[in-house]
């Protein structure tokens, strides 16, 4: 099989990178390889489907229309082994070749699964697939009790949702605060309080030293000499890019795939985006920034460099952005939450917390709790490195105001 436009990949890098594509060139042979069974769906509302207020059937970004529509080739159950750059090809675990003019690796990233003593010989779930989100739910109407293995985005949403269900459950993660690479300690603390509140035991600062059967169920032991018992065990210990198949291919990996500010990879002909891609970091050194909006910048560049849009702009670096939701409150993270010589600026009351981090008269970072800004528009005044020392006491008061007011000045 052979396509002059050869994406690996479905989720949001992989279909803006397809639609860059189409807008600059209509005719030449494009093709979508994905190792899912389904149409293309954003991982983001998975925990939407644990939680049933998704169905499976209605997540979809791109239906088969579309891909007809705009004469896309999407082929699901695609599993890539390896590649070939010297003969432009791929192979599939099928054992399928596919040959490219222009190879996209946006095949995104995979659980990373801890190293405990136990946990291959039991039971377990993880929850970076729809399939994996079906399975999650399924399992949630059998339990009564349940382990979640760490306190990141995914493992917090997803105890939330067993809370709901009426599941006793028992987080346990080994940094000291939950959410820590997104929050400072005092917004993690509101939150883990927050799930106290609503039954959830959350153990900071301990590890999974083992695991075995009991019963249904399974038995654990903690860092500390703790044990604990569940009807259900959820790992959610972060994700590593998905890379694997690259071994001896010559492109060129860190923690993620090495690209330029094109996406560029070092061999010709072969582009890489999304969660799989390390790339530019805003402050510094080259990093793997798994956001949507990253993944979607970076498959924008991508695409329109794949088909020489004379146009394209460089990728200007990652910059951290979530937005968060739990038990009916909100929780906003943008930038970073410190760094050598910044100053922080505390405030809030009632429930609410502001976190404001400025370097030489710039935005570095922003978190809040309950405290609505436009997360959006403050990407951008860090993006754009936007000058604040003028209005710099107005922001700190008001940063949603001042931010718009700022932006609809920049954007006329």
């Amino acid at each position: 099989m052979q396509s002059k436009y050869l994406i690996v990949g479905s989720s949001h890098a992989a279909l803006e990178a397809a639609n860059a594509i189409r807008m600059f060139d209509s005719v030449g042979t494009l093709t979508l390889l994905t190792r899912d069974a389904h149409l293309p769906y954003s991982p983001t509302i998975l925990p939407y489907v644990v939680s049933g207020r998704s169905q499976p059937d209605n997540v979809t970004l791109r239906d088969a229309a579309y891909f007809r529509a705009n004469a896309i080739d999407f082929v699901s159950g695609a599993e890539i082994v390896s590649v070939d750059p010297a003969q432009s090809s791929l192979r599939l675990a099928t054992g399928e070749s596919w040959h490219y003019e222009r190879l996209l690796i946006a095949t995104g990233a995979a659980p990373s699964l801890p190293k405990v003593r136990g946990l291959a010989d039991v039971p377990y779930h993880v929850l970076r697939s729809l399939d994996d989100a079906v399975g999650l739910r399924r399992a949630m109407q059998q339990a009564k009790s349940a382990l979640v293995l760490g306190a990141g985005l995914i493992g917090m949403h997803a105890a939330e949702n067993m809370a709901k269900a009426g599941i006793k459950v028992t987080v346990v993660e080994l940094q000291r605060f939950a959410l820590s690479v997104y929050f400072e300690p005092k917004a993690s603390a509101m939150i883990e309080r927050t799930f106290a509140e609503h039954g959830v035991q959350m153990l900071m600062g301990r590890t999974l030293v083992s695991v075995e059967r009991a019963g249904d169920g399974i038995a654990t032991t903690l860092s500390n000499g703790t044990t604990l018992e569940a009807d259900l065990l959820l790992v959610c210990t972060g994700v590593k890019p998905n890379i694997s198949f690259l071994k001896g291919a010559g492109i060129e990996t860190n923690v993620g795939i090495l690209v330029d500010d094109r996406m560029r990879t070092n061999v010709a002909n072969i582009w890489a985006a999304g969660d799989v891609a390390q790339g530019r970091g805003f402050w510094g050194d080259k990093v793997v920034n798994g956001i949507l909006p990253n993944a979607v910048e970076q498959g924008r560049i991508a695409g329109a460099d794949m088909a020489e849009d004379a146009g394209v702009q460089p990728f200007r670096g990652a910059v951290p952005l979530n937005t968060y939701s739990f038990f009916g409150q909100q929780a906003i993270s943008v930038g970073h939450c410190g760094s050598p010589g910044s100053e922080v600026v505390e405030g809030g009351g009632g429930g609410s917390y502001r976190h404001i981090v400025l370097k030489d008269g710039r935005l570095v970072g922003i978190s809040t709790i309950n405290d609505f800004i436009d997360a959006g528009i403050m990407w951008q005044l860090i993006l754009r490195r936007t000058d604040l020392s003028a209005v710099k006491e107005a922001f700190i008061a008001n940063p949603q105001l001042t931010g718009r007011q700022l932006m609809s000045q920049m954007w006329r």
